[in-house]
């Protein structure tokens, strides 16, 4: 990962404000939800709730916090989209198609990891990328694991085209589906990796995240209007993200074997599935990948896939359509439509101990 000099949280704020005008102020309220899914980086979430840190830090600032776990990872986005939540735990991509694309305007309030080998092309048998060429694959359409595989055929001159279609495949039934005699590639994410590779002695990981790093990140996005016009509570749930991945950069037992446990799984399971994951323990670590020169390209990369793929927003006339904005002012996409804002304010605030 490439380090920037980190920024002041005064400047940082500056810059989201001069990266396009922000919508007009939310009301000010106390009670907010956030809502999440089951995903190694995202298990915190569900640890937050249990652990009553999140109401710790909620008291501190005079406001609750409700934190719900949705069974539906797309179902969770499609929620927050309508309102029913103030933020949700989502990747970059799906951020960017799904609330922004519909018009939502969203901040990145918190940059958690980027997947380093969670999501993978799964070969049945013997074989390299290029062996998928004339072959069907089994994925999520339209999700991450099908930036993965166009991203992955593209390092080996292929693209969907080159393939015997794709076969869109719940989550829930990949791991059935891949015992199946018809099934002969899968593309997918952990746990449903580990328990492919580790149960099929033929499954052949043939590309996966850790060859582009930084590019699928895993997030927790908030309404933008509701965070402008409610900073505590960004201050309470950064605050209280934080003093969780202390916890478990410092190796807490008791907190990872609570999160091995509520995502299905042992502790040593949960600590590999946090091998493949470039968690961000360190608020400043955060903040780099937020001001990374790298970003703006990975976000031109990826809303060009979602446009291709004709989800980048209804009506969406180009790649350009929804615009990005960061921390230090600059945009990709349509400046006069800026829909999802990187900002590291909070996040330096963190690092700074200013919580």
């Amino acid at each position: 990962m490439i380090k920037k000099t980190l920024l002041s949280a005064t400047a940082l704020s500056i810059g989201v404000l001069a990266s396009g005008a922000l919508p007009a102020m939310a009301q000010e309220k106390t009670d907010f939800k956030l809502a999440w899914s089951i995903y190694v980086g995202w298990m915190p979430w569900g640890y937050l709730e249990d652990s009553g840190i999140m109401d710790k830090w909620a008291d501190k600032y005079g406001i609750t916090v409700d934190i719900v776990q949705i069974n539906d990872y797309v179902e969770s986005i499609n929620q927050y989209t309508a309102g029913e939540f103030d933020g949700v735990s989502a990747t970059n991509m799906d951020t960017l198609s799904i609330p922004s694309g519909g018009g939502v305007d969203t901040t990145a309030l918190i940059i958690g990891d980027y997947s380093n080998g969670n999501d993978a092309v799964i070969l049945k048998g013997e074989g390299t990328l290029a062996d998928l060429a004339g072959k069907p694959v089994n994925l999520v359409e339209l999700s991450v694991s099908h930036y993965l595989l166009a991203r992955g055929l593209d390092t080996v001159g292929l693209s969907e085209a080159d393939l015997d279609g794709v076969i869109n495949t719940s989550d829930a039934d990949m791991i059935a589906a891949y015992a199946t005699n018809d099934v002969e590639a899968v593309v997918t994410w952990n746990p449903l990796v580990s328990e492919i590779m580790g149960s099929n002695p033929d499954a052949t990981n043939v590309f996966d995240s850790s060859q582009i790093p930084g590019e699928i990140l895993d997030l927790m996005v908030v309404n933008t209007e509701t965070l402008a016009a409610n900073p505590d509570f960004g201050k309470a749930v950064v605050g209280a993200w934080y003093e969780v991945m202390s916890l478990m950069a410092a190796g807490d037992p008791e907190a990872l074997t609570a999160m091995a446990t509520a995502s299905g799984t042992d502790l040593a399971g949960y600590q590999a599935q946090l091998g493949a994951t470039e968690m961000f323990f360190d608020p400043a670590a955060a903040v780099a990948q937020a001001t990374s020169p790298d970003l703006p390209t990975t976000m031109v990369s990826v809303a060009e896939f979602l446009f291709d793929k004709g989800i980048l927003g209804e009506g969406a006339p180009s790649a350009d359509y929804v615009g990005v904005a960061y921390p230090d002012g600059s945009t990709t996409g349509d400046a006069g439509n800026v829909k999802f804002r990187y900002d590291a304010t909070y996040m330096q605030m963190a690092a700074d101990g200013a919580l």
